[in-house]
């Protein structure tokens, strides 16, 4: 078998930058055109590899092509660790991807691998999407493996999120006369003052403990130096255990806070994007092999992933990749040779 830290480098070499992930996608089509027990299709910039064997289940394995643009990550080899832009998410886990699906000529289910485009951005871009819209039945199986960097454990399902943006009203005036106005950042900074008070929901499903979080990502407001602000706003950004909806969480988080804050003809709340979770699928034999072939540990996925978007398909799935999910889009990003022998270890042992 190949080295799979010397893959893993060649394709860190590769720049993917959401967006521009041509050469990724050509690499990934030339590694896999030849293979015997493959069908390869190339839709825009997403590789689908498969097997048709006729096996009474499918198994899809995706991962995705693009890297975020991390600025200062330099490539380098430090013993067996490799560092690099996009070196745990995840171009480690593409590399025993390609190993994998090349070796694995016979396996007891059948294989869709999936290399797809624009992960990093927008979920309207996504390259699954892109795929659906064009030959949904490419994605068609009956569980998922989602190639997140995990630290070679399995990660359940994953949290959703939700993303709303808080305006507030004021009133103008002089800031030598501030009794003649409404300080309309003042107020959306009680606002903030009392979110970091609301305690952080956990819940346990299915043995698997999710914790939500609500985090401030944007504020601004004022149009001048000497004067009250008329307006200001706040984005927030929640993450939501999957036993409920992110819509549902922020009605809560309505009801608990904002409600007695924005009481101005002025104010709006505008939702910006969401994505709802996933539950965790522990019940699916496929995913309870990768679970007992990682030694029984598992966690939840705290934020949110494409096993999200097979969830809503009605395919169980579950996160299981190379590198430490902490050092994404992180300056010291990178992966261990033990992580991905170890990937590939149970890929084979759970799929061959």
């Amino acid at each position: 078998m190949i080295n799979l830290l010397d893959l893993a480098q060649e394709l860190v070499a590769i720049p993917s930058v959401s967006r521009n992930e041509g050469a990724m996608a050509q690499f990934v089509a030339d590694y896999l055109s030849g293979v015997a027990h493959l069908e390869v299709i190339r839709i825009g910039d997403n590789v689908i590899a498969r097997t048709n064997l006729g096996r009474e289940r499918r198994v899809i394995v995706a991962g995705h092509l693009d890297t975020v643009d991390t600025p200062g990550i330099s490539t380098r080899r430090e013993g067996d660790v490799l560092f690099g832009l996009g070196s745990a998410d995840m171009k480690g886990t593409l590399a025993v991807m390609l190993d994998v699906s090349t070796h694995l000529g016979a396996p007891r289910y059948d294989l869709t691998w999936i290399f797809y485009a624009r992960e990093e951005i927008a979920r309207s871009e996504s390259g699954l999407l892109e795929i659906q819209a064009t030959q949904p039945e490419l994605l068609e199986g009956d569980v998922a493996i989602l190639g997140e960097p995990t630290n070679a454990l399995v990660e359940a399902g994953c949290q959703g999120s939700v993303r709303v943006k808080i305006s507030m009203a004021g009133k103008s005036a002089h800031t030598a006369r501030p009794w003649m106005g409404v300080n309309a950042i003042h107020r959306v900074g009680h606002l903030i003052e009392d979110l970091a008070l609301v305690e952080r929901r956990t819940v346990d499903i299915d043995g698997v403990t999710f914790g939500e979080q609500i985090e401030a990502v944007g504020v601004g407001g004022g149009h001048g130096g000497n004067s009250v602000p008329d307006e200001a706003w706040v984005t927030l950004n929640l993450r939501v255990a999957p036993d409920r909806s992110p819509t549902e969480a922020l009605a809560s988080l309505s009801e608990q806070v904002l409600d007695r804050h924005l009481r101005d003809d002025g104010d709006r709340v505008e939702i910006l994007d969401v994505a709802s979770g996933a539950l965790p699928a522990l019940g699916d034999p496929v995913i309870s092999g990768l679970v007992a072939a990682t030694g029984g540990a598992v966690s939840a996925k705290l934020g949110w992933t494409d096993a999200a978007t097979f969830s809503a398909m009605g395919i169980p799935a579950a996160n299981f990749g190379a590198g430490n999910p902490e050092f994404a889009h992180h300056i010291d990003e990178h992966v261990t040779h033990s992580d991905l022998e170890r990937l590939r270890s149970v890929f084979i042992e759970v799929l061959g």
